[in-house]
């Protein structure tokens, strides 16, 4: 889908209804405020953060253990990485690594490519379409790969000036 978008400016959400649209305005409000567009501030990514979650008390837990597992690991700062309503220049996501459940990694691939990311506080509403494809098992399975695969990524990694993440408005 970032591919074949045409705008500058990507927001993401999920398709079960839990996140609410109406917050994407109030984040492309804070792109403006945190200097989004600025090269020299480097690329942006505004996450939600459910601060809030109308989860089942298993889904609560699990999530918590998992962003806080990863946070350590990956040391981003990000307290909901699950959260799927993002903002972000469809630059910026180009220029990272691609693979299946990358969403829960933006945040430490932005950082790693000398980014910034912003937690914001978004509305989380009870599911209201589908259902879940994620069980404790399954999550933890995947997400333990995944996240072996983004701390080899972070450690591989290395910055050129030539890097669409770190170049300036005139090339350098």
């Amino acid at each position: 889908g970032v591919r074949a978008s045409r705008g500058r400016l990507i927001a993401t959400l999920d398709g079960d209804g839990q996140n609410d649209p109406a917050d994407i305005p109030a984040l492309i409000a804070r792109w403006r405020t945190e200097g989004g567009d600025r090269a020299d501030q480097g690329p942006l990514l505004l996450a939600g953060w459910r601060s809030t979650r109308n989860d089942t008390w298993l889904r609560r837990l699990s999530s918590r253990i998992a962003n806080g597992v990863r946070g350590r690991l990956l040391g981003d700062g990000t307290p909901d990485t699950g959260c799927g309503l993002k903002l972000f220049a469809r630059e910026t996501f180009l220029a990272l690594p691609y693979f299946d459940h990358m969403h829960r990694f933006l945040p430490a691939l932005v950082v790693r490519h000398g980014g910034r990311v912003i937690s914001v506080p978004v509305r989380h509403r009870p599911r209201l379409r589908g259902r879940s494809h994620y069980g404790v098992w399954n999550r933890l399975w995947v997400g333990l790969v995944d996240l072996g695969g983004v701390m080899w990524l972070r450690r591989r990694t290395r910055l050129t000036t030539a890097d669409p993440l770190t170049t300036t408005d005139d090339g350098q």
